[in-house]
């Protein structure tokens, strides 16, 4: 099922622009997002195939089935209580049994987590992008080789550091096993014209391998020095290696060259929100209401063009999480809201649709 067809079969009770438009932090070239609520046809809810949300294909117009709908708003799901709270100019189609769905009957002190937990969040994404804007990986990837660590008296020395003053070669070289200690080998050296020890290296491929490479070793040989792999230190690296390159494959363009362009290394849009929640998470805490138009909208535009300082803004956010927590730890807001009559309205609801609909066709008689 497409959304075409949710409007071509009538099934969408609620219909509305979300995002930036309604928040009023949009700008002459903001995407229009769309969000709504459906009803799936009878005969197919109460089959086999329930279906929770349809989406187009970039994932800017979704629509939830009424149940997914009311569940995610028993999680005080800040993107859809967001749907109750929609500005009247934002509201594409309502139909009269949506406003059933009050903001005041499923806003809870689970917002506090819903909101600020998901603002927290975005404030650790938002350093993680600072780390990778300041700290690019380089695009050679590290090697085994490059986490090894041969014994010198009482030292060490990166393996291939070792290897060139020994004027060796890794080919010329075996591992062992040291017995009862981990991520250590004894290393032995065959200098034999013809390598006839037989040694196999260090690694198998010094640009593929994931793992040092054992040897047999003939018995009275005597290992030169002992070799250690940073075996935790290698698997940390190469999934910070692989985070960055995947990031830098698929981040939004058009938001990397606004962080680029003005130059404060943050990711201006995402700090934006970070904030719009955190002060939505105040203002429920502290009045009961729910206010997707943002009374500020030229100070978030502020963030959004970089005109704060990263570490201001990261410090400024912490003091609001702080202050969130406070509001919601003397809220007179429920802890959570009343599941049963969330129930009750969501049969009710899906009862009357039904009954208004026109039932299917019926069978000609034979």
């Amino acid at each position: 099922m497409t959304i075409a067809d949710l409007r071509q079969q009538r099934l969408i009770i609620f219909e509305a622009i979300s995002g930036s438009r309604a928040y009023g932090t949009n700008l002459p070239h903001s995407d229009t997002d769309l969000k709504g609520v459906f009803v799936l046809p009878e005969d197919q809810f109460f089959g086999l195939d329930y279906l929770p949300q349809v989406a187009n294909e970039t994932n800017d117009e979704v629509f939830y089935e009424l149940r997914r709908f009311v569940e995610l708003l028993l999680k005080n799901n800040p993107t859809v209580l967001e749907l109750l709270g929609t500005p009247p100019d934002c509201v594409v189609y309502q139909h009269p049994l949506f406003a059933q769905f009050r903001p005041r009957d499923f806003l809870s002190k689970l917002c506090r987590q819903s909101f600020a937990e998901y603002a927290v969040a975005q404030i650790r994404k938002a350093k993680g992008l600072n780390k990778k804007i300041n700290h690019p990986e380089p695009p050679g990837r590290k090697a085994v080789l490059d986490f090894c660590y041969v014994t010198v008296g009482a030292g060490a020395q990166p393996a291939a550091t070792w290897l060139a003053r020994q004027g060796l070669r890794a080919s010329q070289c075996g591992l062992a096993n040291v017995p009862h200690l981990t991520d250590l080998y004894a290393l032995f050296v065959d200098r034999t014209p013809t390598q006839s020890l037989g040694y196999r290296g260090l690694v198998r491929d010094p640009e593929a391998s994931q793992d040092v490479q054992l040897s047999a070793v003939p018995k009275g040989e005597v290992p030169v020095a002992y070799l250690s792999f940073n075996r935790n230190g290698y698997s940390s690296y190469c999934r910070v290696f692989r985070e960055y390159w995947e990031w830098v494959e698929k981040r939004n363009k058009e938001r990397y060259a606004n962080t680029v362009q003005h130059g404060k290394n943050y990711d201006a849009k995402n700090m934006l929100h970070v904030f719009r929640l955190l002060q939505m998470a105040e203002e429920i805490a502290r009045t009961g209401q729910l206010h997707v138009r943002r009374p500020n909208r030229e100070f978030l535009l502020q963030i959004r063009r970089g005109e704060f300082e990263y570490a201001e803004l990261v410090a400024e956010a912490e003091q609001l999480v702080e202050r969130v927590d406070a509001a919601f730890a003397a809220s007179a807001l429920p802890e959570a809201p009343d599941t049963a009559t969330a129930e009750e309205t969501l049969r009710q609801v899906r009862r009357v649709f039904y009954a208004q609909r026109p039932g299917p066709a019926s069978k000609p008689e034979v």
